[in-house]
């Protein structure tokens, strides 16, 4: 599972040093900006050149709803050249399966792809006109987005520029691209939403990923995986997590993502950048998980997945650490496969060591929840926490982040063998760096309320994630017979997993126990924390939507649900309060010890729903709170935002690692260099890094 990145409310472009106690400085910065502006936000786009103090230009550019930002690996050079070796290896393996999550995420992509960074090459003519510029805004949401979907609404690109500027673009490159993929571009009524969420339709029909055949049917894929499925199995494989499935004349088969198998050419670049890292891996269980991973690219069994996890998770001690393969399964509709992502990461020691008392108290946590005794825990294993620098990102996780991920998925994995938990320290940091300016100002109800997210904002929300990860996707069990989420709770599962580990966070941020730890300096920052959740939940989240949509995103739905389900229920005592003031609303949080409660009984409600595999409960849950927007409350955040003229979306350039050869070829270090430009890293990627064809 991971934790994803809300909108970051700074009251200026700031740089948040935290410290455990709860202290937040800001170090002011103005920004040298290049733009073109106009009324198309489609469109629109910046360029930053302002280097902070210490010489480091972290905001780079912006265009359209998106910022690019730079991270640093801070202590690399400290490392062994091992170890720099290692962290080179598995950042190859990353890249070389890059294309693999653009074809998973629609059918097209790579030609379109392949078609516009063509153009870019090849173009010589006017690169000054406003349609150039349209073109490239167009070609950097699509790189940004891993495809023409955006990566958070999941909503088709609309270009900006016409279907005939784009003939005389091809024709000008020698740029080939078949009418029908020419039509998918511009008629926003073919293959218009990457994954749909709609209950009333057929999930599968209606979502242009391309992890099932375009005439696969949801009713079809449930049934072929519910005859498969045994609920007695404590130990499920997690059916149909790396494949395609398709009609063949022979009725449903499932085309499995392995070496001489779909995305095979691109796999068999992975392993050979994995077995390199074996070589220098930095201990015998670390080599062992890895020799597993590359078995398991090479067969594509299940049960070597499971193999592999559970020699993964047990793989604890080094500096260095990974994930790699087929893992999340938000893009799939119905929760069955896993897209392509890889992160690679440094241990930050200092950090770790001072959050690693949150899963040292794991036990105590579970002990103390909310959630019904049948449904505890009673002996909670292997959890572990670490704060990391990120020294490379792939696939699903890049160039959008999380900020924080705990794995392995497979709930009897966790159960038995314990989770990994991590916050991309480096990546959190780069975000506060590059944050928004205004927002406070905007959407907090009072200078109180501002001024209490200055100084307590910081570590409030890194505790969250904290607290989400370690503690609420590790706690909880299923019951005897119930079936994996994904078989009970179907299209919800995400969603409710989501928002159970969220609430998890929310319930102890306001616990006195975090400040006998020394987590926090006081129960202010659990305060603030419900703030800035009340806040993003029933408003600035809707920043993120286009007028008239509903929500359809796991963690957007989990946010509302929560936000809303407290309101509703502490109505009566006026826990929430919604106020209008110079015409304009808020939602303010009168009595933060009750919401504690509320926050505490939607807790036990929803692990009860899980453990109970309680389909109707889920869905009701879900779609009475969590994905109908107020209308009006949102033309009225669309209109206070669009003022603030700020991107709601960040993401990541790469650090890229150059290694330094001797005369016999060894390597002899790792360099890091920073990259300046999205572009020139996007179009270094596709030259250096496309094994795969147009159509697999």
């Amino acid at each position: 599972m991971k934790f994803t990145k809300y909108l970051m409310l700074t009251a200026t472009v700031s740089t948040l040093l935290y410290s455990c106690g709860g202290d937040a400085k800001h170090k002011e910065q103005t920004e040298e900006v290049v733009s073109t502006e106009t009324d198309n936000k489609a469109w629109y786009t910046e360029e930053y050149t302002t280097k902070d103090e210490d010489g480091f230009r972290w905001k780079t550019e912006r265009f359209s709803d998106i910022k690019i930002v730079k991270y640093q690996i801070n202590g690399f050079d400290k490392l062994t050249l091992n170890q720099k070796q290692l962290v080179y290896f598995l950042s190859q393996a990353g890249y070389a399966g890059r294309d693999i999550i653009w074809d998973q995420n629609y059918r097209h992509n790579l030609t379109i792809r392949r078609a516009l960074e063509n153009i870019i090459t090849n173009y010589s003519g006017d690169k000054a006109s406003d349609d150039w510029t349209k073109f490239m805004v167009y070609t950097k949401r699509v790189w940004f987005a891993n495809g023409i979907h955006h990566h958070y609404s999941m909503d088709k690109f609309e270009p900006a520029f016409s279907k005939e500027y784009f003939a005389s673009l091809m024709a000008d490159t020698k740029t080939e691209l078949a009418d029908d993929i020419i039509e998918v571009i511009f008629n926003p009524e073919i293959d218009n939403k990457k994954v749909s969420l709609d209950a009333s339709k057929d999930m599968l029909l209606a979502s242009a990923s391309n992890f099932y055949g375009p005439d696969v049917t949801q009713k079809e894929a449930e049934d072929f995986y519910a005859a498969k499925m045994d609920k007695s199995d404590a130990t499920p494989i997690s059916y149909g997590l790396n494949s395609q499935l398709v009609k063949t004349e022979n009725g449903l088969e499932e085309r499995v993502w392995k070496s001489g198998g779909m995305y095979g050419e691109a796999i068999d670049q992975i392993t050979m950048w994995l077995g390199k890292a074996v070589e220098v891996a930095e201990n015998t269980a670390q080599a062992d998980a890895l020799k597993l991973l590359i078995e398991y690219y090479n067969t594509g069994d299940l049960k070597t997945w499971d193999a592999y996890n559970i020699a993964w998770v047990k793989a604890t001690e080094g500096d260095i650490d990974y994930i790699n393969s087929f893992i999340e399964v938000y893009n799939d509709p119905l929760g069955y496969r896993g897209s392509y992502e890889t992160v690679i990461q440094m241990n930050d020691f200092e950090a770790s060591e001072r959050m690693a008392v949150v899963a040292n108290n794991a036990q105590w946590f579970e002990d103390n929840s909310t959630i019904m005794d049948e449904h505890k825990k009673k002996k909670v294993v292997g959890v572990t926490y670490k704060v990391v620098e990120v020294a490379a990102e792939s696939g699903d996780a890049s160039p959008s982040t999380p900020i924080g991920v705990n794995l392995p998925n497979a709930n009897w994995i966790r159960a038995t063998h314990g989770s990994k938990s991590v916050s991309l320290g480096s990546v959190i940091n780069g975000y506060s760096k590059a944050g928004s300016s205004g927002m406070l100002d905007e959407f907090c109800y009072t200078a109180k309320e501002k001024e209490m997210e200055e100084e307590h904002g910081g570590i409030g929300d890194k505790m969250h994630t904290s607290l989400h990860e370690v503690i609420g996707h590790a706690s909880g069990q299923i019951n005897p017979g119930v079936g994996t989420p994904k078989e009970t709770l179907k299209n919800y599962a995400s969603t409710l997993e989501e928002a159970r580990a969220d609430l998890v966070g929310l319930y102890y941020l306001m616990d006195p126990k975090l400040v006998e730890m020394g987590l926090v300096s006081s129960l202010d920052v659990g305060k603030t924390a419900y703030d800035g959740y009340i806040r993003n939940g029933l408003l600035t989240q809707l920043i993120r939507l286009k007028k008239g949509a509903i929500i359809e995103e796991a963690h957007m739905r989990n946010r509302q649900l929560n936000a809303a389900w407290a309101m509703e229920k502490g109505a009566a005592d006026n826990v929430i309060e919604k106020v209008t003031k110079d015409g304009k609303t808020f939602f303010v949080v009168n009595d933060y010890d009750k919401l504690r409660t509320i926050f505490g009984d939607l807790l036990r409600l929803i692990q009860k729903i899980k453990s109970e595999g309680d389909y109707e409960a889920g869905k009701n849950l879900v779609e009475n709170y969590g994905v109908q927007v107020d209308q009006a409350i949102h033309a009225e955040v669309l209109e206070r935002a669009e003022k603030l003229n700020n991107a709601p979306y960040g993401g990541f350039i790469n650090p890229k690692l150059v290694p330094e050869m001797n005369e016999a070829g060894e390597i002899t270090n790792i360099q890091v260099t920073y990259p300046d430009d999205f572009a020139e890293q996007m179009l270094d990627y596709a030259k250096n890094y496309s094994f795969l064809p147009n159509k697999n």
